[in-house]
């Protein structure tokens, strides 16, 4: 329905963003990805996806092509759904979960919350032929990280992922002991959802 929107971002979280465009703003969900790729803007293009379920229109915000396209694939997935997808694109980015399903690596992809050895399995199963019939290029992301490395913001993003705030405050303390200065909060982010 939506195939992108232009405009300002008057708010931005982690897993959010709201774009003003011409006065209506529009609330998307977003990935780490695509949080990293706008921290730094104030306005831009993002790709959009309206999920409709029997609860809800949710519209999903991408800041790659790329990152939509993988999104499409993975809900594509029978058992996957859109915050599922989305947890998957916060813990890596679209080219290595292509890369991941295509070399069939289910341990890497079981390594992301909420996927299982059964779901990792399926999504080799059910995505591999397809995945290897495109180019890696087509999932190829280029965003920019983010300079923060407060473990506070980080627990924040775990929890609006629907992580426990116990569960988030001890996998990101955990993940801070091996962090420098130079870690971006998409990293903490990341490594702590493996660390969970």
């Amino acid at each position: 329905m939506y195939a992108f929107l232009r405009g300002q971002f008057p708010v931005k979280t982690t897993t959010r963003v709201v774009v003003d465009v011409n006065g209506v703003g529009y609330d998307l969900q977003i990935s780490l990805n695509t949080y990293s790729a706008i921290a730094k803007k104030e306005s831009g293009l993002l790709f959009t996806y309206l999920h409709i379920t029997e609860n809800a229109h949710t519209l999903f915000g991408f800041a790659e092509l790329a990152e939509k396209e993988m999104f499409l694939q993975l809900i594509s997935v029978s058992g996957v759904g859109a915050s599922t997808a989305r947890m998957m694109l916060s813990g890596m980015r679209p080219d290595e979960i292509a890369k991941a399903i295509v070399q069939g690596n289910t341990k890497l992809l079981e390594s992301i919350k909420g996927i299982g050895k059964k779901s990792a399995e399926r999504l080799i199963v059910e995505l591999r032929d397809k995945l290897g019939k495109q180019s890696a290029d087509t999932f190829l992301s280029g965003g920019a990280a983010i300079v923060s490395s407060v473990d506070n913001d980080a627990v924040q993003a775990l929890v609006a992922l629907g992580i426990g705030k116990p569960m988030a405050e001890s996998a990101v303390k955990k993940t801070m002991v091996s962090m420098t200065a130079e870690n971006s909060l998409e990293d903490i982010i990341k490594q702590a959802l493996k660390n969970l």
